[in-house]
């Protein structure tokens, strides 16, 4: 069994108009939201082999202050150039090129193609990941390449608003 747990990034800041998109940081927010997402991963006892993130500033700081709630060494995210500003279908070959010997990967990304790849693979039909959700989704496979659209179900579906006010 394989398990995928795709995690948008943290709200972000639109404050610095200089600033180009890829370099947007966390807003106040965002940098509450990312630490409470860890906590509520590592409540639900989920763990990762890997976790693989967009370089933008907005994604990687998210997929670092998650690992600090999980304890998980943060020279041990990767950074994949294609996860930034992805489509489903790009974000869909990256999860089919991941390592098998991972079998439980978080996935740290963008929308809209988070969201479409979440539907593709499980048939979810969810609207929106908002900032920050967490969505895991389970495969009866073997191998990351043989992840296809439909082959996976939708088990968690968690993001900070069930949490905060």
């Amino acid at each position: 069994m394989l398990q995928l747990t795709l995690i948008r990034h943290a709200k972000s800041s639109w404050k610095d108009t200089t600033l180009k998109d890829f370099e947007r940081p966390l807003n106040k927010r965002g940098r509450h939201n990312a630490p409470l997402m860890g906590r509520v991963i590592q409540d639900s006892g989920l763990s990762f082999d890997r976790m693989v993130s967009s370089p933008a500033e907005r994604a990687i700081t998210t997929a670092r202050l998650i690992a600090a709630q999980l304890g998980y060494p943060e020279q041990q995210i990767q950074t994949l150039d294609e996860l930034y500003d992805a489509s489903a279908g790009q974000l869909l070959h990256s999860v089919q090129s991941l390592d098998d010997s991972w079998r439980s990967v978080a996935l740290v990304a963008h929308n809209p193609g988070l969201t479409q790849l979440c539907n593709d693979l499980s048939g979810a039909g969810i609207d929106n990941l908002p900032t920050c959700a967490v969505a895991v989704i389970e495969f009866e496979l073997d191998t990351w390449q043989a992840v296809h659209p439909d082959a996976g179900r939708l088990t968690r579906f968690e993001y900070p608003r069930m949490y905060t006010d």
